[in-house]
């Protein structure tokens, strides 16, 4: 559905933020994009809808490049940015004066999800706090049904409870006709929601992999402290020792859950131990 190939971005052309970038986006899948604050993340997410413009190459949603704007692109597309503006009108009248813009857009399936985040459907949005404004957006582009669906730091302003039913109302909105990319710097709010991996880092997509690809090839878990097992790719101080990321030389032979953040400390730290070895096609680690 969007492909991305040899994509140089800069506000600058002296100071890129995106360098080189290629990337294939399918339907039927929840991508995570993982990087730090300042990583290029937003930046990327714009070139993808068609808000910034690439310096070189080409970003594309269903062959047509997004920086053309086409309505036919524009009306199966939604984005949802890190900081929301909503209108001074109450949530039925956003649905019924921007829902018309989406030809699948369900307004009882809007409703239903603003029930579940517990926003009221006829108070002035912009008379809420900012955490229920971006629910009730949430909700609206959720309800959209648009085939990409692009979500900026969606979870910012969320509180605990607000954060699980997100990413129940996300998973029960993926379908094999959409596909949707979910950025954060949260690394844990998106823990049994995503199914590929991407991680921009220093310009770059530094990973881009399935979770089950990811539980196949490595191992998580902790030792005490001090311990140096050949096979431990990656180790961080914790109250329980250590928690490593070590190498399943078999493949699927010690299954364990992803640890996301584990995974992404490993990737954007100085070590290069466990980027290497997942690039590695014989399947062996580089200690």
């Amino acid at each position: 559905m969007v492909r991305i190939r040899n994509l140089h971005f800069g506000y600058s052309r002296r100071v890129l933020q995106l360098e080189n970038l290629n990337l294939d986006l399918r339907r039927g899948h929840i991508y995570g994009l993982l990087g730090k604050n300042g990583a290029g993340k937003s930046t990327l997410l714009k070139n993808l809808v068609g808000l910034a413009f690439p310096l070189s190459g080409t970003c594309e949603v269903e062959g047509h490049a997004t920086a053309r704007r086409l309505p036919a692109t524009l009306e199966d597309l939604f984005f949802l940015p890190e900081d929301v503006q909503v209108p001074p009108v109450t949530a039925t009248q956003l649905a019924a004066s921007t829902g018309v813009f989406y030809p699948r857009f369900e307004a009882a399936a809007f409703h239903e999800h603003l029930r579940g985040f517990d926003v009221p459907a006829l108070t002035h949005l912009h008379t809420l706090s900012y955490g229920q404004q971006k629910k009730a957006l949430i909700a609206f582009a959720l309800a959209t049904n648009t085939g990409l669906l692009v979500l900026d730091e969606p979870t910012n302003g969320l509180d605990i409870p607000s954060k699980a039913q997100f990413r129940k109302l996300v998973a029960g909105a993926l379908g094999q006709e959409r596909c949707v990319i979910i950025s954060t710097h949260q690394v844990r709010d998106l823990d049994s929601l995503i199914d590929t991996v991407l991680v921009l880092h220093q310009r770059h997509l530094l990973l881009n992999e399935t979770i089950d690809n990811l539980a196949d090839r490595l191992s998580f878990g902790s030792v005490p402290a001090g311990a140096a097992d050949a096979d431990i790719l990656y180790a961080e101080p914790s109250v329980r020792g250590q928690q490593v990321i070590r190498a399943n030389l078999n493949l699927g032979e010690r299954y364990t859950k992803v640890d996301l953040e584990l995974l992404f400390n490993a990737l954007t730290g100085p070590s290069t131990a466990v980027a290497s070895y997942l690039t590695n096609p014989h399947h062996e680690p580089a200690l």
